[in-house]
């Protein structure tokens, strides 16, 4: 049997919804990037965390279907879970730290794979978006809800053959968004996730929320 956790990242203030994420404790139980992509792809998660030092917090990230440098869900969910004050993907060193019921993370935005963020005039259209819009390529799509009050109206379609149609919290597209309007944000994704952002020193930005164990792992795995 192997260890599993199941999370959800990102929950909205009353604990629903978050991005689903898989970490496994013991990578070696999954020893090379085949065996890796083959539990990401089985498990069907936007995202899989293998941890292969839990002490330094060194992480491998897996979509479905490819490798991630890094990631911001799986690196908040992995920092809570283990409560690290570093987790390492192979991007780079990221601080972690807790503040009441929110865990943060500290990276770059040039780190981010790349998305489009594509602008639309009111929530209302966000909203009304079919999943996925037309079109290829990683849409995040957002609206303000209140500019006064940096709170915005997101979400995220990858567009890529793995099965992920609509991702539901996104902290990498967060970390882009903030860094290019270049403030705060409070961002509703999804069906009721919450991200929250904040520009920090030396270009860093702080990305948190709320972190939560989901449903018993699959069959076959114990927590």
């Amino acid at each position: 049997m192997n260890e599993l956790d199941v999370l959800r990242v990102f929950c909205g203030p009353d604990g629903r919804h978050g991005n689903a994420l898989g970490v496994v404790r013991d990578g070696r139980a999954y020893p090379d990037e085949a065996s890796r992509q083959a539990l990401a792809a089985e498990l069907g998660f936007s995202e899989t965390v293998f941890v292969d030092d839990p002490e330094r917090g060194v992480v491998d990230i897996y979509t479905p279907g490819l490798r991630l440098p890094f990631a911001g869900h799986p690196l908040v969910g992995t920092a809570w879970l283990l409560d690290l004050e570093v987790v390492n993907p192979p991007a780079g060193e990221v601080w972690a730290r807790n503040d009441g019921e929110f865990t943060w993370i500290t990276a770059r935005a040039e780190w981010a794979p790349p998305r489009r963020l594509q602008q639309y005039a009111s929530a209302a259209e966000v909203d009304a978006l079919p999943a996925p819009p037309p079109g290829e390529g990683w849409l995040y799509a957002w609206a303000w809800e209140d500019e006064a009050a940096g709170r915005v109206r997101a979400r995220a379609f990858p567009r890529r053959d793995d099965g992920i149609t609509e991702d539901e919290a996104t902290g990498a597209a967060a970390l882009l968004l903030t860094a290019e309007l270049g403030r705060a944000l409070n961002i509703t994704q999804g069906r009721g996730s919450q991200i929250l952002t904040a520009p920090g020193p030396e270009a860093t930005i702080e990305v948190g929320g709320r972190v939560r164990f989901a449903p018993p792992p699959p069959q076959g795995f114990t927590r």
